[in-house]
């Protein structure tokens, strides 16, 4: 049995779903230490530097992303605006629910932060990786 390849699937690529998984990972970890705290008051200084390194790691997923030449870009496109456009209604409505439970001020923000960079990093995640393996 022999495959022909045309050596995407041998070819390194740089570690963008590691980087997008990571900024997921930080999100996950501040929402958890917020959580941790209701219904008192969190202190934000943990869940804002959680915030903080996850934007940095997103960014820098996205700045090597742009980078790449030779790439499925089409099926990375297709892949990413399917499942953005999923993590921008349940990052929405977690939202809401966050707004309807008269959350305001600066855990609000923290929080709206943590949601967009969660509504990122899985569609960045999933489609590199579809777009990666795509012939």
């Amino acid at each position: 049995m022999s495959a022909v390849t045309d050596g995407r699937a041998d070819r390194r690529f740089p570690p963008v779903a590691w980087l997008s998984t990571g900024a997921l990972a930080g999100v996950v970890v501040g929402g958890i230490v917020m959580a941790a705290y209701a219904p008192r008051r969190a202190p934000l200084s943990v869940a804002g530097a959680l915030l903080a390194l996850s934007t940095a790691l997103l960014v820098a997923a996205g700045i090597i992303l742009a980078r790449l030449r030779d790439f499925a870009w089409a099926t990375f496109s297709k892949v990413f605006g399917w499942t953005l456009l999923a993590y921008v209604v349940e990052a929405g409505v977690i939202e809401f629910s966050f707004v309807r439970n008269h959350t305001s001020g600066a855990p609000l923000a923290i929080v709206t932060g943590m949601l967009v960079v969660f509504g990122l990093s899985v569609p960045t995640t999933i489609a590199f990786t579809v777009a990666r393996y795509a012939d």
